[in-house]
């Protein structure tokens, strides 16, 4: 039987091992925990979220859409699960992170062809390995990569979102509502008006900021933040009004205690399937923890609130992967050796968990000599893929799920979503003529 060895046990190493089994092929996933944790990490179970706990829209119309209808088609092993330990959320697919990590770990445990081993393994091992390592990936088997591939990562910083409980708001002041009336009222809302948000900002952008660690350094003190991620106080920095233009925008809200659109809103959103917890959304943050704990608690609402966790910022790791992997994530000078997740250039849960399945296909199909497949750039995973491999090597920047790197449509689509849902129709359908025809070949 062919045998792979997969390092790391997060979204992507999960999906690529589901998948090199699902295709016969035995697999070795490795991952050091429970034995030893990286700073960001803290449950002992595979495929822990570590920031927000949502995955993004759920609407095909979407580019985060439209990837989950491409993994689920390809057999992912994490859609499913989700489904199961979603939390609400709007138009959101959002889930409960402990039951996700437990389900997910339940099912890699019990597949006949993985046998999962707790160690961290300080050198790329022999035979054919995807590397999923993520962001946070080991000193030790950073320097074994370093010396395959003979040049340094790229940093950035990510951050994490702080966590409160339900109980400790002040529901006089908290309103239940989705933006626009959108589905069910699945977040909480603290309007602010104009008074009450400028406060806020102005303590916000002089609020004192955790100095990095050393595993967060890069050779110097300067850092680059993903803009995916940027800490709300960096982004606050930006202008009076930036934040009311992305995470603190009041359109599509009324206030129903003044029947009025708010000058500025935080969103709230479930944490778990409970209820019990909330996290900050767009609230990723590098501020002190008692400066978060000042500074949040002047958000209408969250006074007295409980705060269970707060904001993190920690770094992430990347390859110069246009340098480096084709479109299928196998490494040019090493065919033998994929990489998959956040550390080849794709943002977000599910863009990380989407390479881990195009990975493993590619790689699966080489062992068992079946014709190469190589997903169409019309799908949202082919697109990615073909960012990964035809970015700009001087200026590689990490890029998650969106419609703008799709092909253009042949036929000018002045609606927006009318747009979004041929675009989704069109990658549906590119998929299956691609998969069709490789089981014809």
């Amino acid at each position: 039987m062919n045998k792979v060895t997969v390092i790391g046990a997060g979204l992507a190493g999960c999906e690529a091992a589901w998948t090199l089994a699902n295709m016969g092929i035995e697999v070795k996933l490795y991952d050091m925990k429970p034995a030893k944790f990286t700073p960001a990490h803290k449950y002992n179970g595979l495929c822990e979220l570590v920031c927000s706990n949502s995955l993004k829209a759920e609407r095909p119309d979407t580019a985060a859409g439209l990837l989950k209808l491409e993994m689920r088609r390809l057999g992912s092993v994490t859609m499913p699960v989700a489904d199961e330990t979603r939390v609400p959320a709007g138009g959101a697919l959002a889930v409960s992170r402990q039951d996700f990590s437990d389900k997910v770990t339940e099912k890699i445990l019990n597949h006949p062809n993985i046998e999962f081993i707790s160690e961290e393994l300080t050198e790329i091992p022999e035979g054919y390995v995807i590397i999923a390592t993520g962001p946070l990936t080991s000193d030790a088997l950073s320097e074994s990569i370093k010396t395959l591939i003979g040049e340094d990562y790229l940093y950035f910083h990510d951050a994490a979102a702080p966590i409160v409980t339900r109980d400790s708001l002040d529901m006089t002041k908290v309103f239940e509502a989705s933006r626009y009336d959108k589905g069910e009222a699945d977040y909480l809302n603290c309007p602010m008006n104009k008074d009450e948000y400028l406060a806020f900002y102005n303590e916000l952008i002089h609020a004192e900021t955790a100095p990095l660690h050393d595993f967060e350094k890069s050779g110097s003190d300067n850092y680059k933040v993903y803009e995916g991620c940027m800490p709300i106080e960096a982004l606050a920095k930006r202008g009076e009004d930036t934040m009311r233009f992305g995470p603190l925008k009041p359109v599509g809200l009324i206030d129903p205690n003044t029947g009025r659109r708010p000058y500025a809103v935080v969103q709230l959103r479930k944490e778990n399937t409970e209820g019990t917890m909330f996290n900050l959304v767009g609230f990723q943050t590098n501020l002190k923890f008692g400066e978060q704990k000042r500074v949040f608690s002047m958000i209408p609402g969250l006074a007295e609130a409980e705060f269970m966790r707060y904001g993190v910022m920690h770094r992430n790791t990347y390859l110069n992967s246009p340098m480096l992997l084709d479109r299928h994530f196998c490494l040019k000078k090493d065919q033998r050796i994929y990489f998959a997740g956040q550390m080849t250039g794709v943002e977000g849960y599910t863009e990380s968990a989407a390479s881990g399945i195009y990975a493993a296909m590619s790689l699966g199909r080489k062992l068992l000599g079946l014709p190469e497949i190589t997903l169409p750039t019309e799908t949202m995973i082919g697109a990615l893929a073909n960012y990964v491999e035809t970015g700009s090597p001087s200026g590689f920047q990490p890029m998650g799920a969106n419609m703008g790197i799709l092909p253009e449509l042949p036929e000018r689509i002045k609606n927006k979503q009318l747009k979004y849902q041929t675009l989704s129709e069109r990658a549906m359908n590119a998929l299956e003529k691609a998969l069709t025809e490789t089981k014809e070949a």
